[in-house]
Order: structure tokens, then C-alpha cells, then sequence
């Protein structure tokens, strides 16, 4: 691993009642492209028949101006993929596409469904056949089971016995439908287009597709989009709403508007108050770029120490890089992070990023600027220890893997070799997001669902 992050999550577009509507849902997916690089596709109705183009890589490398071509009709869904669930096999690739006995249903998914493999298991013994290994197949396999004869009323049924997060965009013959689970874990966002309805992970896709934010789908709610207009309606148990504080640090784009929120504003807020609960006597601030960026300029306005651009990051490194062997191998985060020397020759440093995960990246870093001349090394993170996995749809090492969650704050700084470290307290952050109810399990172990063991719920599922 090239750099020691968390990993992306998934997006999901639809667009209704557009002519171009899979060019459109085309260019949501480049827009989302950060919520997943492994695998991308898209399904389209053409009227009579679903058909879908799906492959592995990044939007650009799959889609050519012929498998675009053979997505007609009006009504079209894409997704963006990253295996927090399932081997990264093209098998996996969404939209998953099916014909059941209700109908053709093809459908997008981001999140993570925690019961998915006891779901699973009883589904196998009752004789179905899976094709993949997402858990994202066995809702398919429950509408398919369903007793309710309608689709709709088929979905929700389904949908009721899991648990976890899910925030799903459904393309029936007749509708296309948007469902957020009751806790609200992932965003989903409804937009409009002159003739028709856009649903997509982040209002960065409807920006670029020139359509206008209609609103939010609530938790809970089942939105169904067809030629009678929108139909809400809230099927399941009432749930407190717990929206993912991560999408706010690192997943979402710092130019989307998710959860009634700014991004860029919530994490500029947290540089601020970062700076605020851990002050330092240095020359200038940088960040890790580029998810550490805005949290910087608001460490910087804060503490008014000049902000610069320490780090430049390639942004041509993809998923695919190999490291060469040998002799070679070792060049690790300098093939993504170069020191700007000029800038860091002599100077007392303050590097912000987003989090530490294992903390091997972040001590690379320190080490690089060190041997680009740095006199000091402040490490300033803009969220808390993170120290528990996520299970809602966010690629985390194990418990025992995360640094803080078997190390205190002084073995993690002399671990990574800086000559300080202060991370942004539990309370801080949510002081920065307002007075919402977040999903804040990563850091406090606080999980919103169902009892889960970690040992139990990554090899059943994969």
C-alpha cells in the first residue's frame, strides 16, 4: 500500500425522464469518482429492456463513446465501486442487474448491510444462487422472495430485515426509486433537471451536470420518481438519524452540500478548532494534500501561521501502480508526496491531515521533512483518534491494526517521530458539525446498529 488511508465508499446516480440520460449519469460518476476507483457501470431502460455497461478502473478507462451508444432510453443508473464488501472482481461491479418474477430491477448501492452473510447463508440453504460476492446481491434475492406482488411494496419488504447503512438508487420497468436507510449513515441527494429528476451521492455531480438541488432524501424515506411525478413515502421504523461524521473529514468533496452542510465550511471548522486545542510555536502550516488542505487554511486563519504548500502530490499514481522489486522498491509515499524544499529548508513545520490510520504514512512524512531541512515537525490531525473500524460501508483496517487503538498519544508520536502531536478532540469535532446526531463509531466504538464482530463479519461477507 502506497499510502495508508482510509479507502473510499461508493457513489450512486440516477437520472428520470431525460433523453440523455446515461451520458448524464456518465458525467455524475467522473464527478463522484473519489467514492470509488476500483470499478464503475451503468444500466439503462430502453423502454422494454435494462441494459448495463459495467468494467473495472476508473469512469474514463471503462466508458468509450460505443458502450455509451448502446445505453439508450430515458432512465439510467450508475455506480461507482469500492470493495468494502466483496473481492474487487468485475463480478462485483454495480448496477446489478436482474429479472425476477416482478420484473426487470437493477440497482446501485452505497454502504454496507452488517447482516448481509446471515442473510446470505439462509438464502444459500434455501437454494439460491448467488453470482457475486457483494452483499449488495442478496436485497435482489429478497424482493425476488417476497410475498408482495407489488415491486415497490417487494423492495420495502426486503429492505426491512437489514441492518447497516444503505443508500440505494433502484431502476424498475416503469419507476426509478431512491431509499436511505432509517439511519441516514450515507448521503443521497435529489436534484432536478428541466425534464427530469437526478438522484446522486453528492451535489458535486448535479453541479456539473448543470442540475438544480431539490433536497436531501430524508432517513428513512423511499422516494419513487415516475410518469405520475414523485412519491414519498417513510416505510420503516422511525429511527435518530446518524449521518457518517467521515463523509465531513475525508470522503466527500470539499465542494458538496451533504447533510444540510457545506463540507468545505465544517472543514475548515475543524482546522480552526484543531488549532485552537493544540497551538504551536512554528513558521508556517501545511497540509497533507490534498484531503488535509482545508482543514490547514483554517488551522492557518486561526493560529495565523502562514499557510504554504510544503507537500505536492502526483496525482497520476492510480491503484494499479506496482512497486518495482529489488533494489528499487523502497520509494513508498515519495511516488504520491514530494517536499517542496525551498519551503521546508530551516522552517518549524505544522502538517495537518485528515487522520492517521496505521500511522506508517505519517511517519514517512515526518521523515521526509526532516531530510528536506525541517528544524521542527508538529503532526496536527483534524479528526480523533480513530480507533474502531467502520462497518457502514468504509474500508478500515481491524482494530488491532489502527495505531490509536493500541497505542496513547505519546507512543504515536514517537512512533511517527514528530516532535509534537494533538489531534482534534471528540468534542471539538462535534462542536464543528453542529447539533445533528452523528455516526461517530470510528472514533468513540459508539456503533448505531446491531452488536458486530469484526472477526464474524469480514471473512463471511468477502
Amino acid at each position: 500500500m502506497i499510502f495508508d488511508k482510509f479507502r473510499e465508499e461508493c457513489g450512486v446516480a440516477g437520472v428520470y425522464g431525460d433523453d440523455e440520460a446515461a451520458n448524464l449519469v456518465y458525467l455524475c460518476l467522473y464527478a463522484l469518482q473519489h467514492r470509488g476507483q476500483e470499478g464503475a457501470g451503468i444500466a439503462a431502460l430502453d423502454g422494454n429492456q435494462i441494459h448495463a455497461e459495467k468494467g473495472l478502473g476508473l469512469v474514463s478507462d471503462i466508458f468509450t463513446q460505443e458502450r455509451l451508444s448502446r445505453l439508450n432510453g430515458s432512465v439510467a443508473i450508475g455506480h461507482n465501486r469500492y470493495s468494502t464488501s466483496g473481492a474487487n472482481l468485475l463480478k462485483n461491479t454495480q448496477p446489478i442487474v436482474a429479472e425476477i418474477n416482478k420484473g426487470q430491477v437493477a440497482l446501485a448501492h452505497n454502504g454496507n448491510i452488517v447482516n448481509a452473510h446471515k442473510i446470505r447463508e439462509r438464502l444459500v440453504q434455501n437454494g439460491a444462487i448467488f453470482t457475486s460476492t457483494s452483499d449488495s446481491e442478496i436485497i435482489i434475492h429478497l424482493i425476488a422472495k417476497s410475498e408482495k406482488d407489488n415491486l415497490e411494496d417487494a423492495i420495502i419488504d426486503s429492505l426491512s430485515e437489514l441492518k447497516g447503512a444503505y443508500s440505494i438508487i433502484f431502476m424498475t420497468e416503469n419507476h426509478m426509486i431512491g431509499i436511505r436507510d432509517p439511519l441516514g449513515i450515507r448521503p443521497l441527494i435529489l436534484g432536478k433537471k428541466r425534464t427530469g429528476y437526478v438522484l446522486v451521492s453528492e451535489t458535486c455531480a448535479l453541479d456539473l451536470i448543470e442540475a438544480e438541488f431539490i433536497r436531501e432524501i430524508e432517513p428513512g424515506e423511499m422516494i419513487i420518481i415516475g410518469e405520475e411525478g414523485i412519491k414519498s413515502v417513510k416505510p420503516f421504523d422511525k429511527a435518530v438519524p446518524k449521518p457518517c461524521i467521515f463523509e465531513f473529514i475525508y470522503f466527500a468533496r470539499p465542494d458538496s452540500l451533504i447533510f444540510n452542510n457545506y463540507v468545505y465550511d465544517i472543514r475548515k471548522k475543524m482546522g480552526a478548532k484543531l488549532a485552537e486545542e493544540n497551538p504551536v510555536d512554528a513558521d508556517i502550516v501545511i497540509p497533507v494534500p490534498d484531503s488535509g488542505i482545508v482543514a490547514t487554511l483554517g488551522y492557518s486563519e486561526k493560529s495565523g501561521i502562514p499557510f504554504e504548500l510544503g507537500l505536492i502530490r502526483n496525482h497520476y499514481v492510480g491503484r494499479t501502480f506496482i512497486e518495482p522489486s529489488q533494489s528499487i522498491r523502497h520509494f513508498g509515499v515519495k511516488i504520491k508526496l514530494n517536499p517542496v524544499k525551498s519551503v521546508i529548508n530551516g522552517k518549524r513545520i505544522v502538517v495537518v491531515d485528515d487522520s492517521i490510520v496505521r500511522g506508517t504514512t505519517s511517519r514517512k512524512i515526518v521523515k521526509m521533512l526532516r531530510e528536506a531541512g525541517a528544524k521542527e515537525v508538529h503532526f496536527r490531525v483534524s479528526s480523533p483518534p480513530t480507533m474502531f473500524p467502520c462497518f457502514y460501508g468504509i474500508d478500515t483496517p481491524t482494530r488491532k491494526e489502527l495505531i490509536a487503538s493500541t497505542h496513547d498519544l505519546e507512543e504515536i508520536r514517537k512512533y511517527i517521530t514528530a516532535d509534537s502531536l494533538g489531534y482534534l478532540s471528540l468534542q471539538g469535532m462535534c462542536q464543528c458539525v453542529g447539533e445533528m446526531n452523528y455516526c461517530d463509531a470510528c472514533f468513540s466504538g459508539d456503533y448505531p446498529t446491531m452488536y458486530i464482530d469484526e472477526d464474524e463479519f469480514n471473512p463471511k461477507v468477502n
